[in-house]
């Protein structure tokens, strides 16, 4: 999935509070893609980077997937097409919610 463009609806918009964990405040736009279910059984759930307003749904280019070593979900990194990020970057980002878990960042060479 590297390099494919797809579409994103976002249910937990930049800013909003995670559903179940109060404390976890999105610092980014966060959501589904539609059609393409997750190892979890769920349709597979992305973050949306280099997008600092809130929005409903985006269509960008999965540049990195986050994979949890210790969870059966693998999140996907969406930016707009020609926007990187390094996984340094993408890192920082996402430790909002990722921090709990051990994971891997795989991107394209």
């Amino acid at each position: 999935m590297l390099g494919k463009t797809v579409r994103v609806i976002v249910d937990r918009p930049l800013g909003s509070t995670h559903p179940k964990h109060k404390n976890i405040v999105y610092s980014v736009n966060y959501g589904y893609v539609p059609d393409i279910i997750a190892p979890d059984g769920e349709e597979q759930d992305a973050y949306i980077l280099g997008v600092n307003t809130p929005v409903a749904e985006y269509t960008g280019r999965v540049i990195a997937i986050i994979h949890r070593y210790d969870d059966n979900e693998e999140k996907w990194v969406v930016a707009p097409e020609g926007v990187t990020f390094s996984k340094e970057e993408i890192r920082r980002l996402v430790a909002f919610q990722e921090q709990y878990f051990q994971t891997e960042i795989r991107m394209s060479k």
